[in-house]
């Protein structure tokens, strides 16, 4: 987060994610956490972000994932000029495959 302000509350969530263990119990967590559209959202940003700095053109990741430009370009500009979480997700998912 750009301030790096974490409440309690937050703080709560993010150890939580931090206990899963398999993609399952991350699903079965996420799954009651979000509703559907929030997970289908949330996964279409980090594919767009695999696929920008892949090199995709806008037009081809709008395509492929359904996303509008601006979220694109949000997505971008988290990659360029972010907290780095974007970066360090997938740098891990292909160090992983």
């Amino acid at each position: 987060m750009a301030n790096k302000t974490v409440d309690e509350k937050m703080q709560l969530l993010f150890e939580g994610i931090l206990t899963l263990k398999t993609a399952e119990e991350c699903a079965d967590f996420f799954g009651d956490l979000c509703t559907k559209t929030e997970l289908r959202e949330m996964s279409k940003r980090l594919y767009a972000a695999k696929l920008i700095s892949e090199g995709e053109k806008y037009a081809d990741i709008v395509e492929q994932t359904g996303l509008s430009t601006a979220t694109i370009t949000r997505v971008n500009g988290c990659l360029k000029d972010g907290n780095d979480g974007y970066v360090t997700v997938l740098r891990r998912l292909s160090e992983n495959s």
